[in-house]
């Protein structure tokens, strides 16, 4: 039940998430398909970077199995958690709009508008920089519009608020972003960082 939302918002997304919102399958629902599909890009990545190995130039780098794995859990961890904090701040913000929501339509919007992220996971199987980032462009693109369409239906805001609010939830997921980064840069100096071999 799950991935039929999948299926339905890529290719009727209105009509989907007036779907979801009538139908809410409950918070744990929500939470199991945001485990689901953290997996994706966790195991892909993992698997690309032990088997394949990373194509940069005339060099092919790999990462011992050990370091890979520490990285795709600390990956894993820091989407379920960004993803169920940009939830919250949803559901914080929905004050200020005056929506009448809960944590659980929040964090169904919150999963459903991050799954095509997730799914650019599958593109790290073609170990390539300049087609991973092509496949992120489209599931960011993919993923702002599902935001933008589906906030004024889970939310039961008017069109024109619902913009200015997704444009707020998007500015709130680029500070988890950056957040996210600079604690792997911080880890990473303290000697967790990745270990490559031949």
């Amino acid at each position: 039940m799950l991935f039929s939302h999948v299926w339905g918002l890529a290719s009727h997304t209105k009509e989907e998430w007036k779907d979801i919102d009538q139908h809410h399958e409950g918070i744990g629902a929500s939470l199991l398909h945001l485990l689901l599909v953290a997996l994706i890009p966790a195991i892909c990545s993992y698997f690309s970077t032990v088997h394949i190995g990373w194509h940069v130039g005339d060099n092919r780098f790999y990462l011992t199995a050990g370091s890979a794995l520490y990285m795709s859990v600390a990956m894993y961890g820091a989407l379920t958690i960004g993803v169920m904090s940009l939830a919250y701040a949803a559901l914080w913000m929905a004050k200020t709009f005056n929506a009448d929501t809960t944590y659980q339509q929040t964090l169904e919007l919150s999963a459903y508008v991050a799954t095509p992220l997730f799914m650019v996971g599958f593109a790290t199987l073609y170990p390539e920089p300049w087609f991973v980032m092509l496949a992120g462009l489209v599931g960011v693109a993919y993923a702002v519009y599902l935001l933008y369409t589906g906030v004024p239906i889970i939310m039961h805001i008017p069109e024109e608020r619902g913009f200015i609010y997704a444009s707020s939830l998007v500015t709130v997921g680029l500070v988890m972003l950056v957040c996210i980064m600079i604690s792997t840069v911080i880890l990473w100096s303290t000697g967790t960082g990745p270990v490559f071999t031949n």
